[in-house]
């Protein structure tokens, strides 16, 4: 099993997931709490529940249904405990139906979402600004190229075990996803030099980059993160083991926010990284 993915799940009743409940009679919707409380109340409490529960109370009746998968109550949207159930169909229905309410979404551990559900959700949810595909693995560069044709505002993106992405994604959200603050490409083992030179060139506004098990990278890729990316605070190198001092004393030079910084197992570093480390980046804890 790829790391990133976990092997622990729960099953919920999700096959109806945001489907109008058909069993139900108009009986409940006249019930006293929906002629008592305004819709606009009612719509305040259901805010409030969790994932689970609004499921539930979707299939009390149609009223309920209508109230519970209104998309304003689905502006952030956790789908890990129902990772054995969610196929490509539940997430083009999430997408429907909050299109640009939903801010984030985890899909971490749901094997069976491709790229073409990922295509419907991102024509959908241009609002988007944290995804985690933690472990997608079906995910591919098709999927980036969506993103960063629909969903501009995106400012994390997880795609730790993705191994079919290539560079050609870092490129792709280099022109499209500007705002991208957080990258997590750890166990992707395809992306190259090339690739965190195209993402570097219009992802100006990187904090946080994960490049652990990225084992082809060597020093060359640190030098555009030194040139374009200041505002570096986190990078994670851990099993790089091409990377050398030079690459490092590099990086130090242009990224003086570093604050958190992983080399385990890049077995080259050697004293003058620890050096450079400490005469230029002053923040690092």
């Amino acid at each position: 099993m790829p790391p990133g993915v976990s092997s622990h799940t729960h099953t919920y009743p999700t096959r109806g997931l945001f489907t109008v409940p058909k069993s139900r009679t108009n009986s409940s919707d006249e019930a006293p709490i929906n002629k008592k409380l305004p819709k606009e109340l009612l719509l305040r409490i259901f805010s409030n529940l969790d994932v689970i529960t609004l499921c539930r109370c979707s299939q009390v009746s149609k009223a309920w249904n209508v109230l519970a998968l209104d998309g304003s109550n689905w502006q952030k949207i956790d789908l890990f405990n129902f990772q054995t159930d969610i196929e490509g169909r539940v997430v083009e229905n999430i997408s429907k139906r909050c299109g640009g309410f939903l801010r984030q979404l985890s899909l971490r551990g749901c094997l069976s979402v491709g790229d073409a559900s990922m295509k419907t959700f991102s024509q959908n949810c241009r609002n988007i600004e944290v995804l985690n595909l933690n472990g997608c693995t079906k995910i591919t560069d098709s999927t980036c190229l969506s993103l960063s044709k629909f969903c501009c505002k995106l400012k994390q993106l997880d795609l730790t075990s993705c191994v079919s992405v290539t560079n050609h994604s870092l490129k792709a959200l280099s022109d499209g996803c500007s705002m991208l603050e957080m990258l997590n490409l750890s166990w992707c083992d395809q992306i190259t030099r090339d690739g965190i030179e195209a993402l570097t060139r219009g992802c100006n506004n990187l904090q946080a980059l994960f490049l652990r098990g990225c084992t082809q990278l060597e020093d060359g890729a640190l030098k555009p993160l030194q040139k374009h990316c200041p505002e570096l605070t986190t990078i994670n190198m851990q099993t790089c083991s091409q990377i050398t001092d030079d690459g490092l004393v590099s990086l130090c030079r242009g990224c003086h926010k570093l604050q958190v910084l992983c080399i385990s197992g890049c077995s080259n570093i050697t004293d003058a990284s620890l050096t450079a480390l400490g005469l230029s980046c002053p923040r690092l804890k």
